[in-house]
């Protein structure tokens, strides 16, 4: 689906024999077929979600990923049509990175794409975190767990920070959340999909807690924190999308900003994204009492965000 596939030889053969007279042997091989880059109208879900999936700035392993699942599903439908064996695999991931990489959204486009290819009968996305499995009393955890299960048949159960779960030790209930998930990640491995996700290091030790986690979890995607030129092209997206832009000035200001603050915060205490949107934000609400003080609504300045406008976490 990215590149044609292309012979490396030029579609022949030439033999030597011995130091007699030279003769050329010269077969003709079976020119293969070429990958088209247009997405046939068959994969019309696919060329949907890639479209949404080029909006999101960086992100290159998990756009492959998902490329991947997609080809998975549709060769095993095919090899499915004429009989041949065709497993069916649990759908089942693990988001691994920092806040504000995109693992929400991502989660979304996953729960549509699934839709459209009747893997999934609603596509809906539960988000759930450890208050909404962990309950108070012995059995509660249980029985919460099996409510957000049921409500998230069809789609996803997408649980943030799920390391949480396994933080309290072994009288915490955590515990008996994680047991239920396991439980009913194998008897209903095809009724709905689990997405756990929180920071690698915690994710990992997550892993730990109950024996049969890891083999459930077929898919582990790492989103990476964003180089600072892709925090400012999120920013450029967000702006262009709202109508507004930067000013030189505010562009070199926001940018040195961005890396003062990622070398100041630890990797875990930056939102990355998220951060960027909260500026955005902020700054806009800035701009629009400097215009309602100046009394200034020509079209230029609505448009623009100025460097005295910018306001940044730190300073307030």
């Amino acid at each position: 689906m990215d590149q044609p596939i292309r012979m490396k030889s030029n579609g022949q053969i030439t033999v030597s024999l011995n130091s007699q007279k030279r003769k050329s042997l010269t077969k003709e091989l079976p020119v293969p077929q070429v990958v088209p880059k247009v997405i046939p109208p068959e994969h019309s879900a696919l060329k949907e979600i890639e479209d949404e999936l080029g909006a999101l700035v960086g992100m290159e392993e998990m756009k492959r990923m998902i490329k991947e699942i997609y080809a998975w599903i549709f060769v095993n439908k095919k090899r499915e049509e004429l009989g041949l064996k065709a497993r069916k695999q649990a759908l089942h991931m693990m988001f691994k990175g920092n806040p504000g990489t995109g693992k929400t959204t991502v989660a979304r486009l996953i729960g549509k794409l699934f839709l459209k290819m009747n893997v999934l009968s609603k596509g809906h996305l539960i988000e759930a975190e450890r208050a909404d499995l962990v309950g108070e009393y012995i059995g509660h955890t249980a029985q919460k767990t099996r409510d957000l299960i049921k409500k998230a048949q069809g789609g996803i159960l997408f649980i943030d920070e799920a390391y949480s779960l396994g933080r309290g030790g072994e009288k915490d209930f955590g515990k008996e959340a994680i047991d239920t998930l396991v439980k009913h990640m194998e008897d209903k491995q095809h009724e709905f999909i689990l997405i756990l996700a929180g920071y690698s290091r915690e994710m990992d030790y997550f892993l730990t807690l109950n024996p049969g986690l890891h083999s459930r979890f077929p898919l582990v995607i790492d989103f990476p924190n964003y180089t600072i030129e892709q925090l400012m092209e999120i920013a450029s997206r967000m702006l262009d999308e709202r109508e507004y832009s930067l000013s030189h000035e505010a562009e070199k200001k926001l940018k040195d900003h961005l890396i003062w603050v990622k070398a100041v915060l630890s990797p875990n205490s930056f939102s990355n994204g998220r951060y960027v949107r909260n500026i955005i934000e902020k700054s806009i609400r800035a701009q629009a009492m400097r215009l309602l003080l100046q009394n200034s609504f020509d079209k230029h300045e609505l448009m623009t965000l100025r460097s005295n406008d910018l306001i940044f976490e730190e300073d307030s």
